[in-house]
This record gives C-alpha cells, sequence and structure tokens, in this order.
C-alpha cells in the first residue's frame, strides 16, 4: 500500500485558480506540500465562459504548484460552484419486497437511485443525492437503518442541481490542461470541510464563503448538511461599485478595497481622504474614506442580507432548527474589515471568521491557513478521503485471499462503498469528452 499518496485539489474561482497538493502526516493530519495561485481571466460568477484563457490560467497555477512541492501532477479534485447550482429537498420511499430480512445497503442504494430518476429541468443534472435521516415503518429520526427490519423504508433528501454544460466545460478545461478528473465536489461542502469543527456542525452552524463572483452557502445541524445555495454576488462586485462610484479603474479600486475599506461606515472621520494618481497627465482623484465605505457598506449588506434569506428559508428562526454555533465566514471577502460585526448586526448570530487550519498538521505555513484557500484545502481533503476509501476496498478484497488452499471457502463479497453519484458523473463527463475528441 503506497504510504503517502499525494492529493491535489483545484478551485477555480472567478478572481483566482488555486492549486494545492498535500498528503497526510503520521499523525493524521494533512500536511500542505505546494500552492499555485494564477489570476482567473475566463471565469464569470464562478461559471467558465472563456475555456482557452481558462486552461492557461489552470496550467499556470498546476506549474507553479509542481514547483513549489517538486512532484508531478496528473489528476486532480476540482470544485463546483455558479449561479447554476440550485438545492432542494425532496421525500422518497420503497416497500421492501421481504420485510424478514434486515434493511442492507443494497434498499439505500435503490431508494438514493430512485430519487436521482426525479425530472429535473431541461440541461440539469443531479449532483449530489444527501440522505438527511431516515424512516422504517413510520418511525422517525433514524441516522443509519442498515439492520433494523421494515417494510416501508423512506428518507428526506439533500438534492443539489446544477448545469450539465457547465460541468462539461470544466472538464473540457481540466482534460486539456492536460489533467485527469478524479472527482467532483460541490464547492461550499469542500470549504465547510477545511474550516468547521464537528462540534460546529453538530451545533447547528452556516458556514458563508465569500469568493470572488460568488458567495457560497452550506447550513449544518446534528452533523448532517441541511442547505446548500450559491449566490451570484461576491467581492468583485464591491469592487466594481467603487470603481463606478469613485471613477477610478478597476485594479484601483481593488487596492482601496483591501488596504482602506471597511464594511462599516461610522468608522472613519470625515477628513481622511487617500489620494489617487490620475490616468496619464490627469489630476489625481481624493476621495474620502467615509465614502468609500459607504459605498461597500451598501454592497455587502445585500450580499449578507441574501444569504440571511437561505438561512431563514432553511427555517433557523424554528427552535428545532437553531443554528446554535451561528456563522463562520471564509474565503477572500472575510477579509474585509468590520465584516464580522456588520454580518452580526443584521443576523443577530454569532459569528467568526474561518481558517482553513482544522484538519492541517501544526506546522503549515501560516500563508496557506488564510480563508482565501478555504475551498482548496477542502479540495485536497476531499482528494485523500476518496482515496482513503479505495485503498480500504482493495485491502478488504485481499484479506478476503488468505485461505489455507486445502477446503474451498466461498469467498465473501467485498463489502464495497456506495459511489457518490458524483463519481458515476465523472464517469459519464470522461466518456463524454473522450467520444468528443
Amino acid at each position: 500500500m503506497e504510504e503517502n499518496k499525494i492529493s491535489i485539489g483545484l478551485d477555480i474561482g472567478t478572481t483566482k485558480i488555486v492549486a494545492m497538493i498535500g498528503k497526510r502526516n503520521e499523525y493524521g493530519k494533512v500536511q500542505i506540500l505546494g500552492v499555485g495561485k494564477s489570476k482567473s481571466l475566463g471565469v464569470h460568477r464562478g461559471v467558465v465562459n472563456n475555456i482557452t484563457q481558462t486552461i492557461q490560467s489552470i496550467q499556470q497555477a498546476v506549474n507553479e504548484a509542481e514547483l513549489s512541492a517538486d512532484c508531478k501532477i496528473e489528476s486532480v479534485t476540482v470544485g463546483i460552484a455558479g449561479q447554476h447550482i440550485r438545492s432542494l429537498q425532496h421525500s422518497d420511499y420503497i416497500t421492501r419486497t421481504n420485510s424478514e430480512l434486515v434493511i442492507d445497503e443494497d434498499d439505500i442504494d435503490r431508494l438514493i437511485n430512485q430519487v436521482h430518476k426525479l425530472v429535473m429541468l431541461p440541461g440539469e443534472e443531479i449532483i449530489h443525492v444527501l440522505p438527511q435521516e431516515f424512516k422504517v415503518d413510520g418511525q422517525a429520526e433514524i441516522k443509519e437503518p442498515v439492520g433494523m427490519y421494515g417494510g416501508r423504508l423512506e428518507a428526506n433528501f439533500h438534492v443539489v442541481v446544477g448545469q450539465v454544460s457547465s460541468i462539461r466545460n470544466i472538464g473540457r478545461c481540466i482534460k486539456s490542461a492536460g489533467l485527469d478528473l478524479e472527482g467532483i465536489t460541490l464547492e461550499p461542502l469542500a470549504s465547510a470541510n477545511a474550516v468547521l469543527s464537528f462540534e460546529e456542525k453538530e451545533a447547528g452552524v452556516a458556514l458563508i464563503d465569500i469568493g470572488g463572483g460568488t458567495t457560497d452557502l452550506a447550513v449544518f445541524k446534528d452533523g448532517i448538511i441541511r442547505h446548500t445555495a450559491v449566490i451570484p454576488f461576491g467581492g468583485n462586485v464591491i469592487t466594481d461599485d467603487i470603481k463606478e462610484g469613485c471613477s477610478i479603474i478597476e485594479k484601483q479600486a481593488e487596492l482601496l478595497k483591501i488596504k482602506f475599506g471597511s464594511a462599516w461606515p461610522g468608522e472613519n472621520k470625515e477628513n481622511e481622504i487617500v489620494s489617487i494618481p490620475g490616468l496619464r497627465g490627469r489630476d489625481p482623484k481624493e476621495i474620502t474614506l467615509k465614502n468609500l465605505s459607504k459605498i461597500i457598506h451598501a454592497r455587502t449588506v445585500e450580499i449578507i442580507e441574501q444569504v440571511y434569506l437561505e438561512i431563514k428559508n432553511y427555517g433557523h428562526e424554528e427552535q428545532k432548527k437553531k443554528l446554535i454555533a451561528g456563522i463562520v465566514l471564509t474565503g477572500g471577502g472575510s477579509q474585509l474589515k468590520h465584516i464580522k460585526q456588520l454580518v452580526e448586526y443584521i443576523t443577530g448570530m454569532d459569528t467568526r471568521v474561518g481558517y482553513p487550519n482544522e484538519h492541517l498538521a501544526g506546522d503549515t505555513d501560516k500563508d496557506v491557513t488564510i480563508p482565501l484557500f478555504a475551498t482548496a484545502v477542502g479540495l485536497v481533503l476531499d482528494g485523500l478521503k476518496r482515496f482513503e476509501k479505495d485503498i480500504n476496498e482493495k485491502v478488504e478484497v485481499k484479506e478476503v485471499d488468505n485461505t489455507d488452499g486445502e477446503e474451498n471457502v466461498p469467498e465473501p463479497e467485498p463489502r464495497l462503498e456506495r459511489p457518490g453519484f458524483l463519481d458515476s458523473f465523472k464517469d459519464k463527463l470522461t466518456e463524454f469528452l473522450d467520444n468528443a475528441e
């Protein structure tokens, strides 16, 4: 068994593309070996809209990661987000033919496959089917029905849906960049794995990942994912507003936001002024910090209110569904000054900024554990989980072969993990891309 299998996460964002290489150390923590980052040019609001530029950006990030880790990258785990992602709740049931036998994995597979047959809008594909809780013969709130007796098995599902063409475009970019697709993961889920602790997921928590083009939300309660959403606004719209409001170019607007921006307009005095050099011989522009933070505040409030609406849609106001651990902010947008205070003010929920160090080794470079890299770290974790699952299956199959050879013992069936739908979707996607050549 290969001890130190490395995993590569590729976060294709609207503002940046990050390739991150990691492996497990002897203590079971994840060690980051290398990071590559490039400016993302062909992505708008989380969706690829220029294949050629995206391929170049991917190659640039991958080359940089290869240099810093001194190894070759062949396959990647990629994140999917974008405004086409939506989620819905669905209940379904099966009636078992023989209620004398206990419920096994096949029954759950049958139930999950039934959900996959749901009719979606044209051009949409189910990405994840996540069971919430099961009911056996009307007995509710069962987390693990395997091994129980019952005739009717039903479950509530959290179903995540996305646009086929957008997923295929990402597949096309990765293939054209000379890489294999190891797996696809929903970005809010990846960020959540990197940033949240088990206790928070148990108590109830909303993870808000404020990226450049989109803001992703994942809500957990009782350790189970309850709600996901992708809102098509992020840090870029704030930069655009500054650009328009102050009549300056984008590069200057971005710098202003990072250096002097604040989400809380009461902070600055009227007389605090930043002078920005004019274009080509024009006079410099003077911008008051008060005005700057008013612009940022207005747009940030809008983003937070949209996210809060999604949290309310989940049902946070019901006593049973209350999110005790509040909100965790991550992503580049969580670095905006005073955004924590603003979120607490609007939602009335406890808020902290989340750093992706939950599963990383203690000596990890501080440059890696910034909220900006939360999704990439989550994708690395996801790739490692996939690999470890495959290894366990192979080991279990090997152990079966140790018969003494005298008697013909029938080999027990290897206990295979249920393949996630994304894995079969990945195979379909690879096949599709191969045929399209």
